[in-house]
């Protein structure tokens, strides 16, 4: 009958193939543990022949210290692939299994809610560390705040927008210990949406489209 990878065993460490896996599959079912052994040894030599060491080296002591940590690796391999249920006389010490299942904990998203989307999450903790400050550091930052919730503001909504507004919610995001200045005034909405990159507060018909039109008017009454 022929055989499917889907009916088959997954491949532990690919790089050795499907018939190393079987040879190792077939030398944990034998009883005896010398014959167990030799079978296991001539695994090894499969497959060092199939990932031979080929690094180079003129000091002995390396060349054989990193020989020694080559057999070992081909030792390691052998006994992962059998899933460590192989019992064999190796000379060397039989590898500890690994954690298969690796623990993840689960990002934790912020449950707060957020007064005013317009602004953000994060705007409104920097307010409430503000809002812990003294009382003219305080209302100096506030003043800041102020402005940036204001361009904030005007990022969603061009038209203008009341200052009273902005102040009022800036005093119910800091819980009431931010309050500015009667006499404070806020940069204007048409300064702000300058500063950033815009030159109108409402889209007009781009100019060039309106002499275009008046072009083209021309042209007609002069062919009648």
């Amino acid at each position: 009958m022929l055989e499917y990878n889907t009916s088959r065993n997954q491949l532990v460490i690919k790089e050795y193939g499907r018939n190393v896996q079987k040879m190792i599959e077939y030398a944990i079912s034998i009883k005896d543990r010398k014959k167990r052994t030799e079978t296991a040894k001539a695994i090894i030599r499969v497959m060092a022949e199939i990932h031979p060491d080929t690094k180079e080296n003129n000091n002995q002591t390396e060349l054989h210290n990193q020989s020694m940590d080559y057999w070992r690796k081909l030792w390691d391999h052998l006994i992962i692939i059998s899933n460590y249920k192989l019992e064999v006389d190796a000379p060397f010490p039989k590898p500890a299994p690994e954690e298969k299942e690796i623990k993840r904990t689960p990002h934790k998203y912020g449950k707060t809610r957020i007064t005013f989307r317009t602004y953000g999450r994060n705007m409104e903790a920097i307010i409430k560390k503000v809002a812990q400050y003294p009382m003219p550091q305080r209302e100096a930052m506030g003043k800041i705040l102020a402005n940036h919730l204001k361009k904030l503001y005007l990022l969603y909504n061009r038209n203008t927008v009341n200052d009273d507004l902005i102040v009022n919610q800036l005093r119910e995001l800091s819980d009431g210990k931010i309050v500015l200045p009667e006499d404070f005034q806020l940069f204007s909405s048409k300064e702000i949406l300058k500063n950033n990159g815009h030159t109108q507060v409402l889209p007009t018909l781009p100019p060039k489209k309106r002499k275009s039109k008046k072009k083209k008017k021309k042209h007609a009454g002069a062919n009648l």
